[in-house]
C-alpha cells in the first residue's frame, strides 16, 4: 500500500458530506480532548507530586467505562446513536467548564479533580459505543476500513497538536487555560453535530429486555473466536502497554527531568508516530492480512516499551516512543476494523462497547498498578515488567495467527 493510495482513498470517505463534517469536527474536539489530559496530568503532579495520584487519576478517567461500558454499549443499539453522541457530548462541555472555572479561582483540589475526572469517564463510556458505532453509517461499507484508519489518524494527530499547544499554554498561561480552550472545541463538535443531515438510529427494533440484551452482546463476543482473540489482545496490551501514556508526567519530571515542555515533546513523539501508523493502514479497503498486523505491531509496541524504559536521554526516549505510536495506532486500528467488519450491525454498539471499555479501562487498572508501583521502585521498573508480559502474550497470539485471521478476515455481515 502506497502513501498515494493511502490519500486517495482517505479523500474519497472524506468527500461523503456527513462523514466529512463529521472528521472534521471531532478533529477540532480531539485536540482540546488531549489539551485537556496533558493539563489534567500535570495540574495532578503539581498538586501532588506523586506517581500514585497519577495513577489514580488516569483509573477515575478510565475505569468508569468498565462498569457502564456493556450499558452504554445496549443503549447504542436501542437509541438513536446521533442523539446519543449530542448528548454526550453536551455534558463534556460542562465538565470542561467546571474544570475551568475551579482551576482559575483557585479552588481546585485533588479530590475534586479526581470527582471531576472521574465525571469525564462516565460521560466518555456512554459516548464513546455511540460514536464508533456510528461511524461506519457515514460512509459505504467498501469504505469502512479507511473511515476507522481516518478517526484514528485524527485522533492520533489531535495526540500530536494537543499536547504541543497545551505544554505552551500552560507555560505561558497556566493550566487553566488549557482547559477553556477544550470547552471551546467540544462546543465546535457539538456544532458540527448539529450539521449532519440523517438521523443515525440503531438498526432494527430490539425485542429482548435490556439485561438479555447487554449479557447477548457479551456472549457473542466470548464464544466468537476471532473477536475473542482481538478482545484479549486489546486487554493486554491495555493492561500493560498502553498505561505509558498516563504515566509521562512522571518520566517527564523524575527519568527526563525536563518539566512540562519534555511531557509535551513525549506525548507529541506518540502522535507523531500513531499519525504515520494511520496513514499506513489509511488506504486499505480489505481486511487480508489485519489480524497480522494486529498481532505483529503489538509486539513491536511491548519491545519498544520495555527499551524505552532502559534510557534516561530524552533524545533516545522520543524516537522509542514514536516507535510506541506507530505499533500503538496499526493495532488500534487494525483491531477495531476487524470487529467492525466482523460484527453484524444489530450487535455493533454492544461488542464496541465491550471494545471500548477494555481500551479505557484497561490503561486505568494497569496505571493504577504502575503508579503505586513507582512509589518504591520508581516508574522504570513496572513499566518494564508490563512490556515483556505483554510482548510474552503477543506472541503466543501469533503462533495462533491463521486460526484467528481465518475467523475474521474477509467475513460479510449486515
Amino acid at each position: 500500500m502506497n502513501v498515494f493510495s493511502s490519500f486517495h482513498a482517505i479523500g474519497r470517505a472524506l468527500s461523503y458530506r456527513d462523514f466529512g463534517i463529521y472528521a472534521a469536527g471531532n478533529a477540532i474536539s480531539l485536540i482540546g480532548t488531549w489539551m485537556q489530559r496533558l493539563a489534567t496530568g500535570w495540574l495532578t503532579w503539581e498538586l501532588t507530586g506523586s506517581g500514585w495520584w497519577l495513577g489514580v487519576i488516569a483509573f477515575a478517567d478510565l475505569f468508569p467505562t468498565l462498569v457502564i461500558g456493556p450499558i452504554a454499549g445496549a443503549a447504542a443499539d436501542r437509541f438513536d446513536r446521533l442523539r446519543m453522541t449530542k448528548v454526550t457530548q453536551s455534558m463534556n462541555l460542562l465538565q470542561a467548564l467546571a474544570l475551568f472555572a475551579l482551576t482559575a479561582s483557585g479552588h481546585i483540589t485533588i479530590w475534586l479533580l479526581c470527582a471531576l475526572t472521574a465525571l469525564g469517564g462516565i460521560i466518555a463510556a456512554f459516548n464513546q459505543p455511540a460514536r464508533l458505532a456510528l461511524v461506519p453509517s457515514l460512509v459505504p461499507r467498501p469504505d469502512i476500513v479507511t473511515a476507522v484508519a481516518i478517526v484514528s489518524i485524527i485522533f492520533n494527530l489531535a495526540r500530536f497538536i494537543g499536547p504541543a499547544v497545551a505544554g505552551v499554554m500552560i507555560v505561558r498561561v497556566g493550566v487553566a487555560a488549557a482547559f477553556a480552550a477544550n470547552a471551546v472545541t467540544y462546543a465546535a463538535f457539538l456544532f458540527a453535530l448539529t450539521l449532519l443531515r440523517a438521523s443515525y438510529p440503531a438498526p432494527g427494533r430490539q425485542r429482548a429486555g435490556f439485561l438479555r440484551e447487554v449479557a447477548d452482546g457479551m456472549r457473542y463476543a466470548g464464544t466468537h473466536q476471532g473477536i475473542a482473540a482481538i478482545l484479549l489482545l486489546t486487554i493486554v496490551t491495555s493492561l500493560f502497554s498502553r498505561p505509558i501514556v498516563e504515566l509521562l508526567p512522571g518520566f517527564a519530571s523524575e527519568v527526563f527531568k525536563s518539566g512540562a515542555e519534555g511531557l509535551a515533546m513525549l506525548t507529541s513523539s506518540i502522535g507523531i508516530g500513531a499519525v504515520v501508523g494511520g496513514l499506513w493502514l489509511g488506504g486499505r479497503t480489505q481486511t487480508l492480512g489485519l489480524t497480522r498486523v494486529a498481532l505483529a505491531t503489538s509486539l513491536a509496541m511491548a519491545a519498544a516499551i520495555a527499551i524505552f524504559t532502559a534510557t534516561d536521554s530524552l533524545w533516545i526516549g522520543l524516537p522509542l516512543l514514536a516507535v510506541v505510536g506507530f505499533c500503538m495506532s496499526a493495532s488500534g486500528i487494525a483491531s477495531q476494523t476487524l470487529v467492525q467488519i466482523t460484527v453484524p450491525s444489530t450487535m455493533r454498539g454492544r461488542v464496541l462497547s465491550l471494545y471500548g471499555l477494555i481500551a479505557r479501562g484497561g490503561p486505568a487498572l494497569g496505571a493504577l498498578a504502575m503508579g503505586a508501583a513507582s512509589e518504591s521502585l520508581g516508574f522504570r521498573i513496572p513499566v518494564a515488567v508490563g512490556g515483556v508480559i505483554a510482548a510474552a502474550a503477543a506472541i503466543w497470539l501469533l503462533a495462533l495467527e491463521a486460526r484467528i485471521a481465518a475467523r475474521l478476515e474477509q467475513r460479510e455481515h449486515e
